[in-house]
């Protein structure tokens, strides 16, 4: 009989591979099919935003604002997932953000359990070291500076490495924001919908947050374009 860990590793690995399938076969196709699963995902979202802040405020002004807030930085993300694979940009465009956002992930996971050392903000989120922080940074940067070199997009090492760095850092912020409202709540998941990986929310933190903020400056670059 496997114990409790090798049957928990084994749920967290077929749940890994069926969500990297479906999501990969959706980027693929792109189009309304990307549309429709970009729109199924952030309900989803949306929905455990709202469960969480249920969880750490019963007063109706203020729950109205953190849940008009969620709506407002979810919308930005998928706005922006939409557009990045969208015929205004190449295909790398939103494969670059999604896989360095994954990419810092790893490196993160790796370096945090093999060198271990100082917590970045220990009663937020336990598990997160500034080793752990540094790992992600060179996840990000290399994986944008290999897909540089399959795809011949022609950028310089030296900006795809400095635009790794600033996205492993905002991927980061995102991922210490969703626990802390995790902790604000007293839930150690987001949601159950992932079997082993705990909610969308928990798997989507930092990628929210790369794409959010990207949205914003680009409607304030434009709103400035305009003045």
């Amino acid at each position: 009989m496997a114990d409790g860990k090798t049957s928990d590793l084994g749920v967290r690995t077929v749940s890994a591979v069926v969500m990297l399938a479906v999501s990969a076969a959706a980027l693929w196709l792109g189009g309304w099919v990307w549309a429709v699963f970009v729109g199924l995902v952030s309900v989803g979202v949306l929905w455990e935003w709202r469960l969480l802040v249920r969880g750490f405020t019963s007063r109706g002004a203020v729950r109205f604002l953190w849940n008009a807030g969620g709506f407002v930085y979810i919308a930005i993300a998928a706005a922006m997932l939409l557009l990045l694979r969208s015929e205004f940009f190449g295909f790398e465009a939103v494969l670059g953000v999604i896989g360095a956002v994954v990419a810092t992930d790893i490196g993160a996971y790796f370096a945090g359990r093999t060198i271990g050392g100082p917590k970045i903000a220990a009663r937020i989120s336990p598990s997160k070291t500034w080793a752990g922080l540094g790992g992600g940074m060179v996840g990000a940067a290399g994986f944008l500076v290999v897909l540089n070199r399959v795809t011949v997009m022609n950028e310089m090492d030296s900006e795809l490495i400095l635009a790794g760095i600033v996205l492993a850092i905002i991927a980061q912020a995102g991922d210490f924001f969703e626990s802390w409202m995790k902790r604000r709540a007293g839930v150690k998941d987001s949601g159950t919908l992932l079997p082993g990986h705990g909610g969308l929310f928990d798997r989507l933190d930092g990628l929210l947050a790369v794409l959010a903020l990207g949205g914003l400056i680009a409607v304030l670059a434009g709103i400035a374009g305009l003045v």
